[in-house]
């Protein structure tokens, strides 16, 4: 009986242990997470510095110090997965970007976002590859096999959105921000299909069979992905509207836009889809039908609150990720070969330099020969700054690396081993020197220009949710109502020459006759006194009357 009491007092005691070094640990980290904020305030105007930069440094000097009170037994105070970045940390990123993206811009360049996203990450990872098993089979680095090979393209084609959104600023350099955001959404969804169709199929004997089926699985998981962030974004918007949550509570609102736009991204996962993508095109099609379905109060709600939730997962990642790459059980393995390991590294920055710069100026050319418009031409200065801001590598990289090459975050292997540590030298060095560099050299080739009022409201933050999800060319946002025309004619020529113009045309004829009456919108839904509408931006349906009532 006294031997079982023991038992039981040494086993609490153990747990109260563990319970109460959690606690701390979580209290540290939040403390981390509030400095990175307070710098980030502070460094807001510097010419080099950004949060992402901020927070990898303050991780780093934590690391030193914890790796300094243990005894060079640990840098961490949590322990990375996978499992939480791709399920808790990334979504709120993604959402967020497509809750808040400047519509206009995303679809007048769609073409162009998915030629980057898809094709050149397509490129990129063939080139990485190739590179990967010429040069590290002559520096015998270990037993990596052709799937580690090719993981290694997928791995470091992944640029990472979260550096690049916080490098370019979307009112300064619309245009750019715009195809780098893009083309950083389309791919991240890419280099992770790749990397799960590597582990998915035997590579072993590649033929053409099984490119095709490659390339199948490719397009199948584009499309389904796409639809189902469609769908969930949808339901959302006629539950809300047919509901009317907000008459009892706007928490009611506000919570289920979270949870539908979150079960869409684990739905995704469930299917086995790119949830990249699904929650992306969710926050889209939500910004566009949903948010016009709320109360006053939910609107702000919403905006602030998706938003603060991304900051802070970002802010999270790069502190980790500046903090794990100090961790001493990843760099005993390789200690005895340094010049091995900065020669790794070395070899893949140069791999993804030259794998950038093999599809951003052939694919800028290719785009430039569709474009009429000077204005819409990629020209030789924003093809360096799109080229630059995609060098940098960050989380998803990391996080890919340690499925491929990492058993629960450890390995004893020096192949593998020496794997991960290259992969954090290349975050670190391209998130921080890069990322150092960027904001000049995009000050030094797009230089800012004064804008009208007319332009500074085309570009406010709050006029992407009042922007349909095509647009005319290259007009500012504010339209009269014979810009809302829909039953001006449309000639076969039309279709050719500006065939964006048409598809507007009859996308808001469908929009307007049956999208909005079932789920909604701007316009349509009834709107509260006071919600945050800018003024200047005419409602659908005041624009209809006021259409109506001309001579």
């Amino acid at each position: 009986m006294a031997f079982g009491l023991e038992t039981m007092l040494e086993k609490s005691q153990t747990l109260l242990g563990s319970d109460h070094a959690s606690v701390v640990s979580m209290n540290l980290f939040v403390a981390l997470l509030c400095a990175c904020i307070v710098l980030g305030h502070l460094l807001e105007e510097t010419r080099w510095m950004n949060e992402s930069i901020t927070a990898l440094i303050i991780g780093s000097c934590t690391g030193i110090v914890i790796l300094l009170i243990s005894g060079g037994k640990s840098s961490r105070i949590l322990v990375f997965s996978e499992d939480l970045f791709f399920i808790y940390l990334l979504p709120p990123i993604i959402f967020n970007a497509g809750f808040q993206v400047k519509k206009k811009q995303f679809f007048r360049n769609f073409m162009t976002i998915m030629l980057f996203g898809a094709i050149g990450t397509l490129i990129s990872f063939v080139i990485i590859s190739l590179g990967a098993i010429h040069f590290f089979e002559k520096m015998n680095i270990g037993d990596l096999t052709i799937s580690d090979y090719l993981a290694i393209g997928a791995i470091f084609s992944a640029t990472d959105s979260v550096c690049t959104l916080q490098v370019l600023n979307q009112d300064e350099t619309p245009l750019l921000y715009s195809l780098v955001f893009g083309e950083g959404v389309v791919n991240d969804a890419t280099s992770v299909v790749l990397f799960n169709a590597i582990q998915r199929f035997d590579l072993t004997h590649i033929n053409s069979t099984i490119a095709l089926e490659f390339a199948g699985n490719f397009f199948y998981l584009f499309i389904l992905s796409t639809a189902l962030g469609v769908a969930a974004g949808l339901l959302s918007a006629y539950i809300i509207k047919k509901l009317y949550f907000g008459r009892h509570s706007t928490d009611r609102e506000v919570a289920l836009m979270m949870l539908l736009a979150y079960l869409s991204y684990m739905l995704a996962e469930l299917f086995q889809l790119s949830s990249i993508l699904t929650v992306f095109f969710c926050g889209i099609v939500m910004s566009h039908y949903t948010w016009h379905n709320v109360t006053d109060n939910s609107k702000v709600t919403t905006k602030h609150t998706f938003a603060a939730m991304s900051f802070l997962a970002e802010i999270f990642i790069f502190l980790y990720v500046g903090m794990d790459a100090l961790d001493i059980e990843k760099w005993d393995v390789v200690r005895n070969s340094p010049g091995k390991s900065i020669g790794v590294s070395s070899i893949l920055l140069g791999l993804v330099l030259l794998g950038r710069a093999a599809f951003v100026f052939p694919l800028s050319f290719l785009s430039n020969l569709t474009k009429s418009s000077p204005d819409e031409k990629i020209d030789f200065k924003k093809q360096v700054t799109i080229w630059w801001a995609g060098l940098m590598r960050g989380a998803v990289s990391m996080a890919l690396a340690y499925n491929q090459f990492t058993t629960s975050g450890q390995t004893k292997l020096f192949g593998n081993a020496i794997m991960i540590t290259s992969t954090i030298t290349v975050v670190l060095f391209s998130t921080v020197v890069f990322g150092l560099l960027t904001k000049p050299l995009v000050k030094h080739l797009q230089p800012s220009v004064k804008r009208s009022s007319t332009t500074a409201l085309q570009i406010s933050p709050r006029s992407s949710f009042h922007e349909p999800l095509l647009v005319n060319g290259g007009s500012s946002y504010i339209q009269g109502p014979s810009d809302y025309d829909i039953d001006h004619p449309i000639s076969c020529g039309m279709f050719w020459n500006t065939p964006s113009r048409a598809v507007h045309h009859y996308w808001r004829k469908f929009d307007n006759a049956v999208m909005r009456r079932i789920f909604g919108g701007r316009g349509v839904s009834p709107v509260v006194p006071g919600s945050p509408i800018e003024p200047s931006v005419p409602q659908w349906s005041e624009q209809v009357e006021n259409k109506d009532a001309e001579p």
